[in-house]
């Protein structure tokens, strides 16, 4: 047999562990800086161990409308009611569907539950209110008065009013159609010939308007409130936008919001509503390539639109304008330019995810959906806190009996599991707090529980290499080459191994809701760290301590005493004999 060439390594061995362990621990700091830096040092907590509100909805259809309960229509339900709580100040609260009919919404403590529960429980309004005026989404603020100086005083005395000020300067915005209110409106057109045009009439006063139902004129406190409060009304924080005209009815004239906050309106009564609305859907306009809203109207709504669109054309900017409200915040505020019926358009700067998200406002008016509440349940933050201490006892205990096993069998080889055990722990802490604020991950109790199980997968890990290390001794092998050979056969069945369990947590992640998936995204993302780690952690600190006198020469404590594990003589190759050539002669 041959001898192998010099300066090859054997099969798996890695040539530079010390760089590949150092390249490891720098990216961790990195990781672990990025978290210190973003100021979240520690995982979001859920509703189980933070305490909370979560409520049941299940959705009802009107009778003969059962098919109006499906995935577009319930996700639709979902995008409001998640705008509706996050309007309440409740940054981290989770709306999401579990099942065909049933809506979850988790709100953290700190919240007013009653307050949630009014908000997600009502159907949402949609209407199709006149604007009055517009104007920017944030107050205006107060500028200074001017006070001449006492020497301009005296110039005034000697030449009149010469250099006395024109006027004082308002602290008070105007009420009238500001460039950024204009620059929100979209243009509505429709099929059909204009209506004939007349003479504007004088731009009416905010609060009042042809064709709408003010506030009585003789209520003159009425229209100041209304002033002032559209004056004082800031739109630029989402808590502002949901508590503008909230409770308002259809026929009261109202200060509301844009949704994105950078306008604000006054708003006459609604004149359509969202049930007038037959269907709408968002589409392309193939001959200006851009995309559209269409709507159809029912009968009773096309009437109404034919009217409301005939007084708004007459007009001027901005009452021309008609407001789609959802939940009294502006949607959409296109102008008009003709007498509309049956059916309309809607173009502007969309693109697909706008125009669908407008369509599908506009047909969430139409749908045939209301939700009853199910179920209520409080956690309070003193049970939460128990729950997290339970869990918490419950993986230390899990840990420290893995970390006995491991130093009663393995002996010195314990260190390099315990090691990689930790490394393993920071990197999902590090990344579990990292994705509360990236992705919204909240840590519950399943999650824990999926860290639990995660323990007895990453020290499996270890034993597979340990025990392929110890059988290439019991041949009789010296610990480097054991090393390096037996990591290509553990790697294997590692992979092989995290990879059932990977599928396992992807499959329960796809095919389940609410907490249960908490656990399967925990299980998912600790079997991927534990390649990680076992990689470029446990495999470069073994082959670095192969070169070490205590593991090397087979110490009782180190776990890798050849006589303990019965290892045969060492190999040695046979030495070819050449024997001396035979004289025929004397043969």
């Amino acid at each position: 047999m041959a001898a192998p060439k010099k300066g090859r390594r054997p099969a798996g061995a890695q040539g530079r562990p010390g760089r590949t362990l150092v390249l490891f621990l720098i990216a961790m700091v990195a990781l672990a800086g990025g978290m210190f830096a973003s100021g979240h040092n520690t995982p979001r907590l859920g509703i189980d161990l933070a305490g909370g509100t979560s409520i049941t909805l299940k959705a009802k259809a009107e009778p003969g409308q059962e098919k109006a309960i499906n995935k577009a229509n319930m996700d639709t339900a979902v995008s409001i009611m998640n705008r509706r709580v996050n309007g309440l100040g409740v940054s981290e609260a989770e709306v999401q569907t579990q099942g065909d009919r049933n809506i979850i919404v988790n709100i953290p403590k700190g919240t007013n539950s009653e307050q949630a529960r009014q908000q997600v429980g009502t159907t949402a309004k949609l209407y199709f209110r006149p604007v009055l005026t517009v104007a920017a989404g944030t107050p205006a603020k107060p500028q200074p008065s001017t006070t001449p100086s006492p020497s301009a005083s005296k110039g005034a005395d000697k030449n009149g009013d010469k250099n006395k000020p024109s006027s004082t300067p308002s602290a008070k915005p105007s009420a009238k159609s500001t460039p950024q209110g204009r620059a929100l409106t979209d243009a509505l057109k429709a099929d059909g010939k204009p209506s004939p045009k007349t003479t504007p009439p004088a731009t009416p006063k905010p609060g009042t308007t042809p064709g709408t139902t003010p506030p009585p004129a003789n209520d003159a406190a009425a229209v100041a409130k209304l002033q002032k409060d559209f004056e004082a009304l800031d739109c630029s924080t989402k808590e502002s936008r949901a508590k503008a005209a909230f409770a308002s009815k259809a026929t009261d004239t109202i200060a509301a919001c844009s949704q994105t906050g950078d306008a604000k309106y006054i708003l006459g009564p609604a004149e359509i509503e969202g049930t007038d609305v037959k269907k709408a859907k968002a589409v392309i306009d193939q001959q200006r390539g851009m995309w559209i809203v269409q709507m159809d109207f029912t009968g009773k709504g096309s009437k109404k639109f034919q009217s409301i669109t005939g007084k708004l054309s007459k007009q001027q900017s901005p009452q021309n304008q008609f407001a789609i409200a959802l939940d009294n915040q502006v949607v959409s505020a296109p102008s008009v330019s003709q007498t509309l019926s049956g059916s309309a358009e809607i173009s502007g700067s969309f693109n697909q995810r706008s125009a669908t998200d407008l369509a599908n406002v506009l047909s969430y008016g139409a749908l045939p959906l209301s939700f009853e509440e199910q179920s209520v349940t409080t956690v309070t933050a003193a049970l939460g806190a128990d729950q997290l201490h339970a869990g918490l006892i419950a993986g230390a205990i899990g840990l420290a009996l893995v970390i006995i096993y491991l130093v009663l069998y393995y002996r010195g080889l314990a260190l390099v599991a315990i090691l990689s055990l930790v490394v393993s722990a920071v990197l999902t802490y590090v990344i579990m707090a990292l994705l509360g604020p990236a992705i919204n991950f909240a840590l519950n109790l399943p999650a824990v529980c999926g860290a639990i199980v995660a323990i007895g997968i990453t020290a499996d890990s270890f034993i597979v290499y340990f025990e392929r290390i110890r059988d290439e001794i019991r041949e009789g092998r010296t610990l480097r080459p054991a090393v390096e050979r037996a990591w290509p056969r553990a790697r294997r069945t590692i992979m092989v191994s995290d990879f059932v369990s990977f599928l396992a947590a992807a499959v329960l992640f796809i095919v389940t809701v609410g907490k249960v998936q908490g656990f399967a995204f925990t299980l998912g993302l600790t079997t991927l760290l534990d390649i990680v780690v076992v990689f470029l952690f446990t495999k470069p600190v073994m082959t670095l301590l192969a070169r070490k006198k205590f593991f090397a020469s087979g110490h009782p404590w180190s776990g890798l005493d050849p006589k303990r594990l019965g290892a045969k003589p060492p190999l040695r190759r046979a030495r070819r004999t050449s024997s001396a050539p035979t004289d025929p002669k004397e043969a």
